[in-house]
């Protein structure tokens, strides 16, 4: 069967159309690297140009079908499914928005014909939505239109920097998913955090349950209920206020690095949700006004049948510059509340 991964949706136009449908109307038929994708990525691929918030509609109404049937936005595709996608204007939507300016190119760490891993920068999504027109994946996609496939492999918060992987290939997305469920891959941060951290390597072991504030904000939380989760941190360099510290991720939930270091009394350093306010105040001061969180290495195991992999980035030149003016601080120039964030209600 010919691979069908070069169009942009990986499928084909079988440019079937009943008396009964609508002229305009789609059905794609997916191609063997499109197997494994989820509905929604597949669409968005297919329906470039329209609004996230309409495909999810579209879905949701019942008016994409595949194989003759509603799902769900969730749904995993397999070879030969056909997905009927309904006749979508984007013309009006076009002519009525100027054209947004490309953002520059991203720095590239590595790059092969199966795998992209890129240097992200602080404040960049890894996707569009919520407001943010072009993340990294959407970027890549501009930079490249003619590649059969770009899909993340993992994501990394807005405000982290860091190593982020970028598959071009199903079959190296599958492998790489089934390689972050094993352990194959593991992933290193640097973290500037509250306080002195007493010296050698600590697992912190502690389950993680995500909830959603009265002021409908999704936070994350240590709890017994909650998922497992497992960080193992080393202090590099410690001052009198402040520590740099490499946090080694055994499991991967929302927003774990800065959960769990806050649950030991070791906030991350303009950490806006979990940290100390007070300290955050003084070390903008000090020139840190962003989150001090950076995905600096990345092993990746046998999960692509080639010889393991390390990817590093250095620390961006900011972090870097403040983590040498504040560690040089003494105690006496602190004034910092030694009160971390307080609870959310409800």
């Amino acid at each position: 069967m010919k691979d069908l991964g070069n169009s942009a949706a990986q499928g084909r136009n079988t440019g079937r159309t009943s008396s009964t449908e609508r002229p305009g109307v789609r059905r794609l038929t997916v191609g063997e690297s499109g197997a494994g994708q989820r509905l929604d990525n597949f669409l968005i691929r297919a329906l470039k140009g329209v609004p996230r918030s309409h495909v999810y509609r579209l879905v949701r109404d019942g008016q994409v079908r595949v194989n003759g049937r509603r799902a769900d936005v969730t749904l995993r595709l397999a070879a030969e499914d056909e997905v009927r996608i309904p006749p979508v204007r984007t013309a009006a939507r076009e002519a009525a928005t100027p054209p947004v300016a490309r953002p520059a190119g991203l720095p590239i760490v590595f790059e092969d014909d199966g795998l992209i891993v890129v240097d992200k920068p602080a404040g960049v999504a890894v996707h569009g939505g919520s407001g943010v027109s072009f993340g990294v994946i959407e970027r890549l996609r501009a930079e490249r239109p003619d590649a059969p496939m770009l899909e993340l492999v993992h994501r990394l918060d807005r405000d982290t920097s860091g190593l982020l992987l970028v598959a071009k290939k199903r079959s190296v997305l599958t492998r790489l998913h089934a390689a972050w469920g094993d352990g194959s891959i593991r992933k290193r941060y640097l973290a500037l955090v509250k306080g002195p951290v007493a010296p050698g390597r600590r697992t912190i072991d502690a389950p993680l349950r995500k909830y959603v504030t009265r002021d409908a904000e999704r936070r994350v939380s240590v709890d017994q209920a909650g998922q497992a989760a497992r960080t193992v941190i080393e202090p590099l360099r410690t001052g009198a206020l402040a520590s740099l510290v490499s946090a080694e991720l055994q499991t991967g939930r929302t927003h774990q690095i800065r959960v769990h270091l806050a649950h030991v009394g070791h906030p991350l350093i303009g950490d806006e949700k979990y940290g100390d306010f007070t300290l955050n105040r003084q070390m903008a001061r000090e020139g840190l006004r962003r989150l001090f969180l950076h995905a600096a290495e990345l092993r990746i195991g046998q999960p692509l049948d080639l010889p393991p992999r390390v990817f590093r980035a250095a620390l961006p030149a900011d972090l870097a510059a403040a983590a040498e003016r504040i560690l040089a601080l003494p105690a006496a120039e602190s004034g910092a509340s030694s009160d971390a964030a307080p609870r959310d209600r409800g």
